[in-house]
């Protein structure tokens, strides 16, 4: 059988590529394409642990089966429409989405705008580059804008992010929460962004005066099954 797999941040430089096609015996696993590409690109072993994988859109264990067919994502921590969520291409319109949001209900609006900054630790930034899992990051914003919702009891949240090159002083991410009192808002806003940056499929890369490198991120929250996840996996990829 034929599964289709794809590769985002670090991990496609590393393989060359964004995407392959890979022939597999039916009843392969998600550890039998992991153990694949460790073979074929041995570098891939130092991260290894951090990866998740995502087949056919939703996060998956390395036990997971898989049929002819399949898309297989292989994702490295990350740095992130319809509804509530949005990925764009063009500068997010930060006022447009504020003033769409707000109701003459609402006592308090909260906006959370993620910058490019100029500098990384002391290094110079030129400018970034956003790449994304784009659908499924895109129905992972939504539901985290859902959660939101019911969690804070908010009355609505607008979750936008950018994608390809953002020059300094540049608007990444923008969140919007509205609600009858400040406090929820505040804590609904800080949620989203938190949890944003780290499960969402979005990465970064950073490009300096002297070289670029794919930005660190966060790792998964446990809920989240790791590549490494079981013994035949660990011992494939010895």
């Amino acid at each position: 059988m034929r599964v289709r797999v794809l590769f985002f941040g670090g991990l496609k430089d590393l393989a060359g590529k964004s995407d392959d096609l890979l022939e597999l015996p039916e009843g392969a696993l998600v550890r039998d394409v992991l153990a694949h590409y460790l073979s074929k690109v041995p570098r891939m072993k130092e991260s290894v642990a951090s990866l998740a994988v995502a087949v056919n859109q939703e996060y998956a264990g390395a036990e997971t089966g898989l049929k002819s067919g399949d898309e297989v994502a292989l994702l490295p921590p990350v740095s992130g429409g319809s509804g509530h969520a949005l990925i764009v291409r063009d500068p997010i319109d930060t006022s447009g989405v504020l003033q769409r949001i707000k109701r003459g209900e609402d006592g308090a609006a909260v906006v959370f705008e993620g910058v490019v900054r100029n500098q990384t630790r002391g290094r110079r930034t030129l400018y970034l580059d956003y790449e994304a899992y784009e659908e499924m990051a895109l129905r992972q914003m939504e539901g985290l804008a859902e959660q939101a919702l019911k969690q804070f009891q908010v009355r609505d949240v607008a979750v936008v992010h950018r994608l390809g090159r953002l020059e300094i002083g540049e608007t990444s991410v923008l969140i919007v929460v509205a609600s009858a009192h400040r406090a929820a808002a505040f804590e609904a806003c800080r949620w989203l962004i938190d949890t944003l940056k780290r499960t969402v499929p979005i990465w970064k890369k950073e490009y300096f005066e002297d070289g670029a490198v794919w930005a660190d991120g966060e790792p998964f929250p446990e809920e989240i099954p790791r590549a490494q996840g079981s013994p035949g996996w660990k011992d494939a990829s010895k």
